[in-house]
């Protein structure tokens, strides 16, 4: 698995599991973590939301 792959993956797992927590308990981990929407939590969901799309393509990867 190419390193992209790997930090598409993780990233991927991140958003996943910071979904169920809202979803579960109403609580959003990023946000408390960094903020409600700062700079950071900013960069961290649209990184969640290009590692979605990049895990479009290890869905179609038959290496």
């Amino acid at each position: 698995m190419k390193v992209i792959d790997t930090i598409a993956l993780v990233l991927i797992i991140i958003g996943a599991i910071n979904w169920g927590l809202i979803g579960l308990f109403n609580f959003n981990l990023v946000d408390t973590i960094f903020g409600t929407m700062s700079i950071i939590s900013r960069v961290i969901y649209s990184l969640v939301g290009i590692s979605g799309l990049w895990g479009i393509k290890l869905l179609f990867n038959h290496e």
